[in-house]
């Protein structure tokens, strides 16, 4: 069955000499179960928030599951982390680009008060926090492709007659993707020193120091893949076009990288308005 909602992920994975105790024992024993949920099951729990009677806007209590993969025989570790990423996607319901009264029905108004004053009252208990992983609608944001090369690109076509999805994702060292967002900013400032882009990379820059520097940093394109054709899938390069166009930018070639960044930003401007379709 076709699972909402169409968002795309940037998550880090962190190895678990990053974590405190008992947490870093908590993730240690998770690891060990034959049964780790995937991504399908973490979109299951948020749905079954948002269904609740009377609707919730945030979970109740967070998540005790994470997303978990090797990197060189070491043991890393996503946190879900859902009931802050809940919280903090409601801080951004202005840019959700949904008519009042649709986002009314979906979510009271009530409902984003509550979770409001719940987030409020935790963020002065936890000043520190920030989420493992960052979650976009009906797109990918730019920016997250500042930070890896067509190399890192890993597609994956569905299996014919069978029921999966096609794959399409990159991954990165943590090293070289703060690399790869510092040399982009650079390149952003000493075009346009200010400017959408600049406070782009430099929110997403900032948000990768909070990590350990040997965490990975994973690109997915999620439920995107259920709205774009597995022919759109093989053809979409956008890491390089961004690195194209960063590249023209330092070379000074503001002309080149006007065009590349226009063409970018318009195909992903046409797939976010799908939302709206009947």
């Amino acid at each position: 069955m076709q699972k909402v909602p169409y968002a795309s992920y940037l998550r880090v994975y962190e190895p678990l000499a990053a974590f405190p105790e008992p947490e870093r024992s908590h993730w240690a024993g998770y690891a060990r179960r034959t049964d780790l949920p995937d991504e399908q099951d973490e979109l299951r729990l948020a749905l079954t928030e948002l269904l609740a009677v009377p609707p919730r806007a945030a979970p109740a209590g967070e998540s005790a599951d994470a997303f978990v993969t090797e990197v060189d025989g070491v043991l890393c570790v996503c946190p879900w982390r859902t009931r802050l990423r809940a919280w903090e996607a409601l801080s951004e319901v202005g840019h959700w680009m949904m008519p009042g009264p649709v986002l009314d029905a979906a979510l009271p108004p009530a409902a984003r008060e509550r979770a409001a004053a719940d987030h409020a009252r935790w963020r002065e208990r936890n000043p520190d926090a920030r989420p493992w992983i960052r979650s976009a609608l009906w797109h990918v944001p730019i920016r997250w492709f500042a930070l890896f090369t067509d190399e890192e690109r890993d597609f994956r076509a569905a299996e014919a007659g069978a029921s999966g999805a096609p794959v399409l994702r990159y991954r990165t060292p943590m090293v070289q993707a703060r690399r790869r967002v510092a040399r982009g900013l650079k390149a952003v400032r000493e075009a346009t020193p200010e400017g959408p882009l600049t406070e782009a990379l430099t929110d997403v820059g900032r948000w990768l120091e909070e990590f350990h520097p040997r965490s990975l940093v994973e690109l997915d394109y999620g439920g995107l893949v259920h709205t774009l054709s597995e022919e759109q899938l093989a053809a979409d390069r956008s890491a390089r076009e961004v690195a194209e166009g960063l590249a023209a930018l330092a070379q000074g070639d503001l002309e080149r990288a006007g065009e590349i960044y226009e063409e970018v930003t318009d195909r992903w401007m046409t797939i976010r308005e799908r939302q709206f379709a009947s």
